[in-house]
């Protein structure tokens, strides 16, 4: 297995963080986004996260050559909302390249944007997941989100209703086990 390592995502990383972004898109409902979004948007993305300043990192996986390093992973701080009030609120981003997915990767991409949130002030990381995606919800969990919602039939996707689970995590609140 090829060593990954994680770091701050760079914008040349976009085309990487697009396409397992579009393969969930496709795949799962990981996301509710129904069409593949374009490198465009995703650079559009990217740009308003470093001027937002919300953290973007990437799993990174060695390949055979100086330039075959790919984009396996990665994860974001997002804006929760535009109203004021809630500026001290994100919403986490967890994206795994379906070929790693069950490796850990997802808690290494995890891990870095609680200390990155703090260290923008933030009080709050919310955590918005399908509620059939029970890897999603014990990895929050293992990081200290705790579930303070269930939304029932409120996205559609493949042809059926999805329920979503709102998970939240605290600045200095710490998970007990």
């Amino acid at each position: 297995m090829n060593s990954v390592h994680i770091r701050r995502a760079r914008r040349a990383d976009c085309a990487g963080i697009l396409a397992i972004y579009n393969d969930a898109v496709l795949k799962t409902t990981g996301t509710y986004d129904e069409e593949p979004r374009s490198l465009d948007h995703r650079l559009a993305w990217f740009d308003a996260h470093e001027r937002d300043d919300l953290a973007v990192f990437v799993a990174e996986e060695a390949g055979a050559g100086p330039d075959a390093a790919r984009i396996v992973g990665w994860s974001a701080l997002n804006r929760y909302h535009d109203r004021p009030g809630y500026r001290f609120t994100a919403e986490n981003s967890v994206y795994v390249a379906e070929h790693r997915r069950g490796t850990g990767l997802g808690s290494r991409l995890l891990a870095p944007l609680l200390p990155a949130a703090e260290a923008r002030g933030l009080h709050a990381v919310l955590a918005v997941i399908d509620a059939s995606n029970p890897a999603s919800l014990r990895l929050h969990e293992r990081h200290g989100f705790e579930t303070v919602g269930h939304l029932r039939e409120v996205g559609f996707k493949f042809g059926r209703w999805l329920d979503v689970v709102l998970m939240e995590w605290r600045a200095g609140h710490r998970p007990t086990g």
